[in-house]
């Protein structure tokens, strides 16, 4: 997602959560109680890669979503 972010050259922020504890923390608060992330949560999955837009407004998952959306 991020190498077809760059190469389309739409703006975005990386952040990898494993960076810090402040960026795991701040996933996890979306990630434990948005409900995109129910069908991921019960199939035991991280839910990552992600892409979230303008601060939650929405999350994207799958980079043909992503390629849609940005066309």
């Amino acid at each position: 997602m991020k190498e077809f972010l760059s190469a389309n050259d739409i703006k975005h922020v990386y952040i990898d959560i494993t960076a810090s504890m402040l960026n795991l923390k701040k996933f996890l608060k979306y990630r434990d109680k948005r409900t995109e992330f129910d069908e991921i949560r019960n199939s035991g999955r991280v839910g990552l890669p992600c892409v979230m837009i303008n601060k939650g407004e929405r999350f994207i998952f799958d980079q043909t979503e992503i390629e849609e959306c940005f066309k």
